[in-house]
């Protein structure tokens, strides 16, 4: 480039000279401008420092000018007063530098207007969504001190005994009372009078290990998980009416074929909207019980509640399950008493509840019928009156001591399927008047060890689990007790321990593994 730079020099001093080949001048470097664009002065080639004079040339191509030399004295002298062709290239490059800025200008300003509304698009986007979060977070958001502050530091202990013995006598009994009155139906329907014990015996086993695995987790893990359980038993729920999938029997589709064997996907929701209700509970404690203020304490107590029980009921009754509608209502309004709801308007509710169920009663030809049955089930002895009688009859022959175990005769095709729900009345037939205090006093027995647990438990999470968990078996003892001796309309309601059954057995076992987790932290650090 020096070079180059060189060869420019020599050939604008031989134009400007006419004759002479060189003629140098020393003085800074000046650049003359047209109309529309000012003086640039650049400094001396750092190059070549030695030379005295030397012309520059500007970046826009134009010609090189002398050093402080007047561009008139520059020009040859048959050349002067002429437009010279370098200053016409001169002009238009700066014109058409000229119009590329104004273009380049405006293309910026355009964008940038583009820009700004975009940004202003993007930023109202984002107020929109912040305001929304601001909104659920102020509404459902729960300061984490105020859980560790309610909870009560616990000490680990053991398992609490008492109530381990309990289940396994409940289990026990359950179990001896399901060979006896099951063995005559097993070998009319299936040629084996062992089969519906051994099945029964699988279960148990299945269900020692789910509560093995119960106890062994601490009651936090069940905390974090209550959410999950909800959701993958919800979606069990609603796989269930899909063709295909869900397997009828008996007119009703319940059950959920796993090729060895079938689950009921409701008795697992039993389960879940305990942990689901125990978990809001817990996590919403203070605007729940928030008294002052009537319509938070109502949104967080009563209608969020009653939303998650109403949804959970709804799919149960699509499988036509009234008795697993009947037991998941009454465990979630136990627990909104439990959990510190309005019981004024809890009371209101279940009040124009039944009114509405007894005008649905009334009004449906279905229902008024059961409703029939119920109180005149000698009116169809062979027809929808048959099980209730043969069940009263079972329970009338056994008097005070029963006529003793294995000797009933209403097992013997008279009570349909006894080994289900109408198995309390086998054990009225076979133990009389004294085996049914029995059972009633173990149910009894074990309610009053399960709320000792309750109470003693180190958190408002797990005081609901195990409250949950126990008014279920209780509150389904009581309704099957209540069917078979014809206390309430027939609606087939499983007993604890005692029903033969694979998924209600295995899910109740992993329940008393949960209540017995929980004792383990009764005794409060000191």
């Amino acid at each position: 480039m020096q070079n180059s730079r060189n060869d420019m020099n020599d050939r604008y001093s031989y134009s400007a000279s006419g004759s002479s080949k060189t003629n140098r001048v020393q003085g800074n470097v000046n650049r003359s401008t047209s109309a529309n664009q000012g003086a640039v002065q650049r400094p001396q080639s750092a190059s070549n420092p030695t030379s005295p004079s030397r012309p520059t040339h500007t970046s826009s191509g134009q010609s090189p000018q002398h050093i402080n030399t007047p561009r008139a004295n520059t020009q040859p002298a048959n050349t002067r007063g002429a437009i010279s062709p370098q200053s016409t290239s001169q002009r238009s490059a700066n014109n058409s530098r000229t119009a590329v800025k104004r273009t380049s200008s405006q293309g910026v300003s355009r964008s940038q207007a583009v820009g700004s509304v975009r940004s202003r698009s993007v930023s109202a986007g984002t107020t929109k969504k912040k305001s929304a979060l601001d909104f659920w977070k102020r509404t459902f958001a729960v300061d984490r001190t105020l859980l560790e502050q309610r909870a009560i530091v616990r000490e680990q202990g053991s398992y609490d005994y008492v109530f381990l013995i309990l289940v396994l006598v409940l289990l026990a009994f359950g179990t001896v009372m399901v060979y006896s009155a099951s063995y005559a139906y097993s070998k009319f329907k299936y040629n084996d009078s062992y089969y519906i014990i051994f099945r029964q015996f699988i279960f148990i086993v299945v269900g020692f290990i789910g509560m093995g695995f119960a106890m062994w987790f601490r009651p936090e893990w069940y905390k974090k998980f209550a959410v999950p359980i909800y959701i993958i038993c919800f979606l069990l729920l609603c796989v269930v009416p899909i063709p295909g999938i869900g397997r009828a029997h008996g007119g009703a589709r319940r059950w959920i074929s796993l090729g060895f064997t079938e689950i009921q996907p409701s008795e697992f929701m039993k389960l879940g909207i305990v942990l689901m209700l125990a978990w809001y509970f817990d996590r919403y404690y203070e605007r729940v019980t928030d008294y002052k203020h009537f319509g938070r304490s109502t949104f967080f107590g009563v209608f969020t509640p009653l939303a998650i029980i109403g949804v959970t009921c709804m799919l149960i009754v699509i499988e036509k399950h009234l008795s697993c509608t009947i037991i998941m209502f009454l465990i979630g309004v136990t627990l909104m008493f439990v959990g510190g709801s309005n019981v004024k308007l809890l009371a209101a509710l279940a009040g124009m509840g039944g009114v509405g169920l007894l005008l649905f009663a009334l009004l449906t030809d279905y229902t008024k019928r059961r409703f029939d049955i119920w109180m005149h089930p000698e009116h169809d002895p062979r027809g929808d009156g048959y099980q209730t009688l043969q069940g009263l009859y079972a329970i009338g022959s056994g008097g005070f001591f029963g006529v003793g175990i294995g000797e009933s005769r209403q097992k013997h095709m008279y009570v349909s399927q006894p080994q289900n729900d109408f198995i309390f009345t086998i054990v009225c037939e076979e133990l009389g008047f004294v085996g049914a205090i029995a059972v009633v006093l173990l149910f009894i027995m074990f309610a009053w060890r399960g709320f000792i647990i309750a109470l003693k438990a180190p958190d408002t999470f797990s005081s609901l689990v195990v409250i949950g968990i126990v008014s279920k078996v209780v509150l389904q003892a009581l309704l099957n007790i209540a069917v078979v001796t014809n206390s309430i309309p027939n609606t087939g309601i499983s007993l604890p321990f005692f029903s033969y059954g694979g998924s209600s057995l295995c899910i109740l076992m992993v329940e008393m593994g949960i209540i017995l987790s929980i004792s383990r932290f009764s005794k409060q650090k000191k």
